[in-house]
């Protein structure tokens, strides 16, 4: 079964309003993937500083089920918070992947702390030195093919680098402009980011190569609408009725916070934990998609 670039756009879009890439045509995105994906491009998923809460939102992916992504789909070498070796043994398989140059993918989940030599951020322990994920990706990420900066924080530091920002705290691509890593990266924001995000932005890797990006290195397939546009409760603002409190059952949030004009992706279409809730569903939209929302968006509600 071939899979042309156009379906594939479609299925990441959606034909209708409320259907997900995850929802449609499972069996032939499935198999499509598993042609593209003949010897399984290893990957190695580390984790920076953050709450893991990514890993949580791919763990919950229902179409094609996990099990097909990790076992099918990709070779996942490490991932510190799934895997059943530890220590050493565990750390051996990122040298050892990361020893075919190009040939492997590194999904990074959190911040990267540069602080202190990057000691607030340590992942391991060999031979008596401890690697922090400042090294680990010093090591990696140069010889890559390419690095996805899974959530928030891996994209552009995260909660953690809220001011003061005392651990000094960076995403992706400001760490490897520091250290000059020419290596190419594509950021899934979030928080979390949407498993079809994850997903999405893997199987286009594996199919046609780097998607498109937006100016902040986003794939535009999944980061190309304001959600404020497509806000269920537009017609309210346009309106000019606002909610006074979140008892109120009709009417725009804006006025409570609700950061939708100034977000960009397309969780409006397709919700979390299968489809059945997203958070200007049931609060506000805080805009964790965008850099340094954690500051320029504060506060994120108001009694106002």
């Amino acid at each position: 079964m071939s899979l042309s670039r156009r379906d594939f756009l479609k299925l990441c879009g959606g034909t209708a309003a409320g259907i997900s890439f995850s929802q449609m045509l499972v069996p032939e995105v499935v198999e499509a993937l598993e042609k593209a994906a003949a010897g399984k491009p290893p990957v190695l998923w580390l984790q920076g500083a953050g709450c893991s809460g990514c890993s949580v939102s791919l763990l919950n992916t229902a179409h094609p089920k996990i099990a097909d992504v990790l076992l099918k789909i990709i070779d996942l070498r490490y991932h510190p918070t799934i895997m059943a070796a530890a220590g050493e043994l565990a750390l051996g398989a990122i040298e050892e992947t990361s020893a075919a140059k190009g040939k492997f993918i590194i999904a990074l989940e959190g911040g990267i702390p540069v602080g202190a030599d990057g000691r607030y951020c340590v992942i391991g322990e060999k031979e008596g030195k401890e690697i922090t994920i400042m090294s680990a990706l010093l090591e990696a990420a140069p010889k890559a093919m390419a690095v996805l900066a899974i959530g928030t924080c891996a994209a552009y530091g995260g909660i953690q680098a809220a001011k003061p920002n005392p651990t000094q705290a960076v995403g992706a691509q400001e760490f490897f402009k520091m250290k000059g890593i020419k290596t190419p990266v594509i950021n899934i924001p979030g928080c979390p980011a949407h498993p079809d995000w994850i997903v999405g932005t893997i199987a286009h890797v594996l199919l046609y190569g780097i998607p498109k990006l937006d100016d902040l290195g986003r794939p535009t397939l999944f980061y190309g609408s304001c959600v404020h546009d497509h806000c269920p409760y537009r017609g309210f603002y346009d309106d000019e009725t606002f909610c006074k409190d979140f008892n109120d059952k009709e009417g725009c949030r804006y006025q409570l916070g609700c950061k939708g004009p100034d977000a960009y992706c397309d969780a409006w279409k397709r919700g979390w934990n299968g489809g059945v809730n997203w958070c200007v569903r049931s609060a506000t939209c805080i805009a964790c998609v965008e850099p340094n929302f954690w500051d320029t968006e504060s506060p994120f509600y108001s009694n106002e």
